[in-house]
């Protein structure tokens, strides 16, 4: 099944030449006569981050090696730390292509008309995600939620604090829409944001074990059957 085309973003097309970074290696201050002549390394930063976006996606912080990194990425380690800093620093950066590009239906579906609309969004944004054959499985914020170990505990962090923000912005959305009567009196906001973050966390993990479509879209179905509000 391919990717519906507004799901389809511009970092997956081709290098071209406007995308371009130039990397000059750092020397000494020597005389200039004895620099070596040749054209400088030139990549697509965009392309690169790209391709470093789906080394995480697929293996996790950890499981990602330098080594798999810059294969991917078509670059040496010295341009990777040139443009991108340290192997922390690129995943940060490739965290925030991840929510640009991928989950920016969660901010979109805040703006629905009724707290069943934001489910709606939310929940379909999800398994278009995890169902597009062109996306790794899963999900990359909580592959690296529960999969970090000691060494990787400030990558954790930064991931679940991220998580943290998306579901406090969940529950001012849900707040408001039982302030205006969108909820029944006994239906808790708080409960209702926890809830559709572990139906979108439990599609991911069933999606990295290989969930199809069908099996992801009849959990989106019961979710919202399940619904309180009209």
């Amino acid at each position: 099944m391919a990717c519906p085309p507004w799901r389809q973003r511009p970092w997956q097309a081709p290098l071209d030449i406007f995308c371009r970074f130039t990397y000059i290696p750092a020397v000494m201050e020597i005389d200039t006569a004895t620099v070596p002549k040749g054209r400088p390394r030139e990549f697509c930063v965009d392309a690169a981050l790209a391709a470093a976006l789906r080394v995480f996606w697929s293996k996790g912080y950890e499981g990602a090696s330098m080594a798999d990194l810059t294969e991917a990425m078509g670059i040496t380690k010295p341009s990777l730390y040139a443009a991108f800093g340290n192997k922390e620093a690129l995943f940060n950066k490739a965290l925030d292509l991840y929510e640009r590009e991928k989950t920016d239906y969660m901010r979109a579906a805040l703006d629905a008309p009724t707290a069943r609309g934001v489910a709606e969004r939310l929940m379909y944004g999800a398994l278009d995600m995890y169902s597009c054959p062109e996306n790794p499985n899963g999900c990359l914020g909580v592959i690296n939620s529960v999969a970090c170990g000691a060494e990787a505990e400030c990558i954790r962090d930064a991931v679940v604090a991220r998580s943290a923000a998306a579901k406090q912005a969940m529950l001012e959305r849900f707040t408001r829409a039982k302030a205006e009567g969108d909820f029944p009196e006994d239906v808790d906001p708080a409960g209702i944001a926890a809830f559709l973050t572990a139906m979108n966390q439990g599609m991911a993990v069933q999606a990295g074990a290989g969930a199809t479509r069908a099996e992801l879209e009849r959990l989106v179905e019961t979710g919202l059957k399940l619904w309180p509000g009209r």
